[in-house]
């Protein structure tokens, strides 16, 4: 008999799990995984180390509702939540990876993404690519929904590590923000990640050669009224 598919077995485990969600719905307690992960977590700031990523539920915005996290790997997780449909960022849930080498040492730097997201709600899919002192914060919205929207001023288009990106630059009183807008929605794809750093440093003069520290994926949730699903159905980092 042909084994079920990844996707099969997930449906297989939400449907079982399907009677414990509409429970906790009617009581208003914060939604289980849709199956049964290896880990989850509805702390503000869960945590889980595994295979050199670091997974984050990360609930740091004000008016935030309830959200939990859940992995089947540290390349394979989701998020449900239930953030109220006001104004401002409630949580950044991710997967980090640290890089911990200077632009210019760095051989290669790519990533891969394939995910699922919802049709309502407001939020933003990313990369937040930090260097290792916090000064510098560069974003990489891979498709957004909703009235979202980035720091900072226009700096004009460009193609750049395989995607073509509308570039803003700002500040945030406590760093640099440079946010790169995919032109088109992808849920899935590779970014050269590099090819941007590069881009930031040779060709604009924006940063130094600075030290990559994190490079995290993840949701920049607004809203998501009723309760919503984020899923990273494959996601990783690879440096040389």
């Amino acid at each position: 008999m042909a084994h079920p598919t990844q996707g099969a077995r997930r449906a297989l485990r939400r449907a079982a799990l399907a009677p414990l969600l509409a429970l906790l719905a009617v009581v208003g307690l914060a939604s289980a995984p849709a199956h049964a992960a290896v880990w989850y977590s509805s702390d503000r700031w869960g945590t889980w180390n595994s295979g050199g990523y670091t997974l984050y539920n990360n609930i740091w915005g004000s008016g935030a509702g309830p959200q939990t996290i859940w992995a089947d790997s540290a390349t394979d997780w989701g998020v449900w939540a239930d953030h109220p449909g006001t104004g401002g960022i409630k949580s950044y849930p991710n997967a980090k990876k640290v890089v911990n080498k200077k632009i210019g040492a760095i051989s290669t730097l790519t990533s891969h993404y394939n995910v699922s997201v919802p049709a309502a709600g407001a939020y933003n899919t990313a990369y937040d690519i930090w260097d290792s002192g916090y000064d510098h914060e560069i974003m990489l919205w891979v498709n957004h929904h909703g009235p979202v929207g980035p720091l900072g001023t226009a700096q004009g288009r460009v193609s750049l590590g395989g995607h073509t990106w509308d570039v803003y630059r700002g500040d945030n009183g406590a760093n640099a923000v440079y946010s790169f807008l995919r032109t088109g929605d992808s849920t899935s794809g590779t970014v050269d990640l590099k090819a941007v750093l590069g881009w930031l440093k040779n060709t604009k003069g924006w940063i130094g050669d600075v030290t990559v520290g994190d490079v995290q994926f993840g949701y920049e949730i607004t809203s998501s009224p009723g309760g919503l699903d984020f899923v990273t159905h494959d996601f990783g980092v690879r440096s040389s």
